[in-house]
């Protein structure tokens, strides 16, 4: 059956509906569709067009095709054009003709949207509570190793100190944006666009605001031509998405790196790993890999959708049909990534003695000694060059920051004076640290308290 046809001669040809048609992947939103079905059959009655009994036919049948919509092989056969025209064939094979009456006043321009909207606010749910579960794997490895000394990087290139708890809480901090970037997208889908029609408004007075409340939407929208043409709130999930996935995917780098031979300072699990077909020896990061690899899918499909929606005219035009496989290709990769982003940091052992070398092997602490000469009065310039020709000698001499005593600084320049010697240490020179953000170990302890009672608010 189809939702229209009477200006038609003649239906569409075989090749017409088999490009056009979409069941084959908005049949995901069948549970959305009917939910939003039975509320705008209680509109119906609430306006005349329906009355408490076929009301209450309509809604009951639309639960037996929820249950069994559950089942395999539901969909198996059907050859309707989208979700929506199968569920209305499945309406009225159990509640007979009365299901005529369901689409009155009713575009599926606007079923559409409100379909996606419900299907979004539980998506966003879901990511955030993967988001949450993530930073709290990040927390309790940092609670393993509270203490542990590694550098920090910039330009790929050891730069100063840091503790490994402060390491992991830089991702913990862009997961909290990402938790909030999805509540966004959730609040702006969280609008009720039923009452809009095809584009100009429905013909009949339904109470918008008791379908908002019925469908638990915080709001309805203001414009009905907007409703039809909207797809931001659909751009704000694949935006959140793809930030989202690319700060998994920097995780990885990281991690990838860490766990090679050349740093050696992770060590990836065995479930989380994969061998060689080759060559016996290897322990390959593919699950890292393919989190890498997936970002770019995720960010195709927001690239997909903003190139779809350039160039369209008001209202409602079919490109916007395209809508759906990017959304649905976004949510189920992120969903996915992080579920394995977690189980890839629950495997992990942290090899602390390794990254601790690196930062006392290299010169990690100079700006250390450059601020404490600050802090004792030499002017900071002054202090950066005094530091930057020890570094310059050391390099040449093959001389470590431990091999230098505080006499043979104090020879090399007066102005080393007083316990400075003992910032060549990477872990003393953190101690300095302490600011609100900072590396510091008490500062890193509070934050680590702060980030674990910001957790449950992830999910909310």
């Amino acid at each position: 059956m189809k939702l229209w046809g009477g200006r038609f001669e003649t239906g569409p040809s075989e090749v017409f509906e088999r490009f056009s048609g979409s069941l084959h992947f908005d049949k995901r939103l069948i549970d959305a569709d009917i939910r939003g079905s039975q509320a705008f059959a209680r509109a119906l009655e609430r306006v005349g067009i329906l009355t408490a009994d076929e009301r209450g036919r309509i809604v009951d049948a639309f639960d037996r095709i929820r249950t069994e919509a559950q089942a395999a092989g539901f969909f198996d056969g059907a050859t309707d054009e989208d979700v929506h025209t199968l569920v209305i064939r499945k309406l009225r094979e159990r509640a007979g003709d009365v299901a005529d009456k369901i689409h009155t006043g009713r575009s599926r321009n606007e079923q559409v949207s409100l379909d996606m909207r419900l299907w979004l606010r539980e998506e966003c749910d879901r990511a955030r509570g993967l988001i949450a579960d993530f930073a709290g794997a990040l927390l309790d490895l940092a609670a393993r190793h509270p203490d542990a000394v590694i550098p920090g990087y910039t330009h790929l290139r050891r730069a100063q100190a840091v503790l490994w708890p402060h390491y992991l809480l830089a991702y913990f901090e862009m997961l909290a944006r990402d938790a909030e970037r999805f509540a966004e997208a959730r609040r702006r889908a969280n609008v009720l666009p039923l009452g809009s029609g095809a584009l100009a408004g429905s013909g009949f007075p339904f109470d918008r605001e008791a379908m908002a409340r019925d469908l638990g939407f915080e709001a309805i929208t203001r414009n009905s031509m907007d409703v039809s043409a909207d797809r931001d709130f659909v751009l704000d999930f694949l935006y959140a998405a793809s930030t989202t996935m690319l700060h998994l995917s920097r995780l990885a780098e990281d991690w990838i790196l860490y766990s090679s031979e050349e740093f050696d300072w992770l060590e990836l699990g065995d479930g989380v790993t994969s061998g060689s077909s080759l060559m016996p020896q290897k322990k390959n990061p593919d699950s890292l890999e393919l989190i890498r690899g997936k970002c770019g899918r995720v960010v195709g499909c927001l690239n997909a959708l903003l190139v779809t929606m350039k160039g369209l005219p008001l209202t409602y035009n079919r490109d916007m049909q395209e809508d759906k496989e990017p959304l649905f290709e976004a949510a189920d990769q992120v969903a996915g990534s992080l579920e394995m982003a977690r189980v890839v940091a629950e495997s992990i052992t942290l090899h602390a003695e390794r990254p601790r070398q690196a930062a006392a092997e290299s010169w990690v602490v100079a700006t250390d000694l450059a601020e404490a000469l600050s802090r004792a009065g030499v002017p900071f310039h002054r202090a950066h060059q005094i530091v930057g020709k020890l570094v310059l000698e050391s390099v040449r001499s093959g001389k470590k920051p431990a091999h230098w005593t505080a006499a043979e600084l104090a020879a090399f320049a007066p102005e080393f004076q007083g316990p400075i010697a003992r910032l060549l240490d990477p872990a003393e020179g953190m101690k300095s640290r302490e600011v609100p953000g900072g590396t510091g170990p008490e500062a890193v302890a509070k934050a680590l308290a702060e980030a674990r009672a910001r957790l449950s608010q992830m999910r909310v």
